[in-house]
């Protein structure tokens, strides 16, 4: 039996809404897109090296970032990310399981990237203070990512300062600030492009089976369905800011 870890490079997804008049990008972060597709791409190309030899595999619902870094295909940053050399944080990773037989491993304690124990940039420039240095969890109650994958009725904590958001879900600011990223961050994959009457449906409606097949052809291309629950609240943020700044 074999737990196979694999890491795939995903850059940032730039997503368009046409806002006031003029486009307004928006980033999504790596992870956020496209799973399933990526998950389907790597169990293809791996069943298709495995099953002319007699053997099977199937994607497993394991802790990724744990079973990378005890593999040593990754390493910790301070901000709890797995970073993969040649890809740092921009990366997904597939877990799967095969009957392949496994004589020997690599397994080793979880490491944190030497570089962490003397750079504080993503602590910094975290302005929630979800990452400290008195431990080295993140306080995940603080972290954006937390409070933008909630419901579009649920109101964000008044703490929060609307300045602060700025990815369509999950959150850049100690991904961009991190040195181990500076080689990757012009890494960008176009994404979907909303008109303004497409957006502004987007901000109204939530549900599949209001939203024109023309909008939901955009988001099944990309992978983006999931995000359709909160949608329409991140998204009425960023907008809001854009505004505010123009």
């Amino acid at each position: 039996m074999s737990l196979i870890i694999v890491a795939v490079p995903e850059p940032r997804m730039c997503v368009t809404f046409t806002w006031n008049g003029k486009p307004v990008p928006v980033t999504v972060p790596p992870t956020f897109y496209p799973e399933q597709q990526i998950n389907r791409q790597v169990e293809d190309l791996l069943a298709g090296i495995l099953r002319p030899a007699g053997f099977r595999v199937v994607q497993a619902v394991l802790p990724k970032k744990l079973l990378a870094v005890h593999s040593g295909l990754g390493t910790y940053g301070r901000n709890n990310l797995c970073y993969v050399p040649g890809m740092g944080s921009f990366h997904r990773l597939v877990a799967l399981c095969s009957d392949l037989p496994c004589p020997e491993d690599d397994w080793q304690e979880p490491k944190v990237m030497a570089r962490c124990e003397k750079c504080v940039a993503c602590l910094r420039h975290c302005p929630t203070g979800a990452i400290t240095s008195e431990r080295f969890l993140v306080r995940a109650e603080r972290c954006l990512t937390f409070h933008n994958e909630k419901l579009s009725d649920v109101a964000f904590p008044v703490w929060i300062d609307p300045s602060w958001h700025n990815c369509l879900v999950g959150c850049f600011h100690c991904q961009t600030i991190c040195p181990e990223n500076r080689d990757f961050l012009d890494r960008v994959a176009e994404g979907p492009e909303f008109s303004s009457e497409e957006t502004a449906l987007l901000l109204e409606e939530a549900l599949h089976d209001r939203l024109p097949p023309a909008i939901l052809n955009k988001l099944e291309q990309f992978d983006m369905m999931e995000m359709l629950e909160f949608l329409p609240r991140n998204l009425s943020v960023l907008l809001t800011c854009d505004s505010d700044l123009s």
